[in-house]
């Protein structure tokens, strides 16, 4: 009796540091083109720290733009595990080629298929230094794409063809943010673009 009793005690202690180990329920990220975190969970880009092995992950607060993660922590979603994704490498983050006018299809992968009130889409403005971090002064806060979702599921993947706004040079970044109907969070994601 007492020999099971410790069996029982030992997959316990086992079984708790396990439960922790493991990513909370996963969520979803852009997949292509590329953001920031797909970057780091393809081995693109080094040094990324814990997103590489969680790119679904970037899970904030939502409300976003009047509320959500504070500016200079916009790319991780407030969230500091992922702060590699707020590091602007002094504007080395790789880029997708775009055209101003040009549509543009950004593709979602979900790995938690959320109830979803919608996504937006914002781009930076003209004169965004790449080389600091994300901040709300640096993004046109009118999104060039909105998609409600009226609460409905997302399937596993999910795309938005957008036409970007006119006006862009240079390497500028889509914020692009998932926000969940049934919880207080959004999923937030960047993509660098050159133009």
């Amino acid at each position: 009796m007492r020999k099971r009793h410790l069996v029982g005690a030992a997959v316990a202690a086992l079984a708790i540091p396990l439960t922790f180990a493991l990513p909370a329920q996963s969520h979803g990220y852009i997949s292509t083109p590329p953001s920031r975190a797909a970057l780091c969970g393809a081995g693109a880009v080094q040094d990324c720290g814990e997103i590489q092995w969680e790119p679904q992950s970037v899970e904030g607060p939502k409300g976003f733009p009047g509320g959500g993660p504070a500016d200079g922590t916009i790319c991780a979603g407030g969230n500091g595990r992922f702060a590699e994704l707020d590091d602007p490498r002094g504007g080395t983050w790789p880029t997708t080629p775009v055209a101003a006018g040009q549509d543009l299809t950004f593709t979602w992968t979900f790995t938690a298929r959320h109830a979803t009130t919608g996504f937006t889409y914002y781009l930076t403005k003209q004169g965004y230094d790449p080389s600091r971090p994300v901040t709300r002064a640096d993004l046109d806060l009118t999104p060039f794409l909105t998609v409600p979702y009226d609460g409905s599921q997302v399937p596993s993947t999910v795309s938005h063809t957008a036409t970007l706004p006119s006006g862009r040079t240079g390497h500028q970044v889509v914020v692009s943010v998932w926000e969940i109907a049934d919880t207080g969070n959004a999923f937030y994601s960047c993509t660098d673009v050159q133009f």
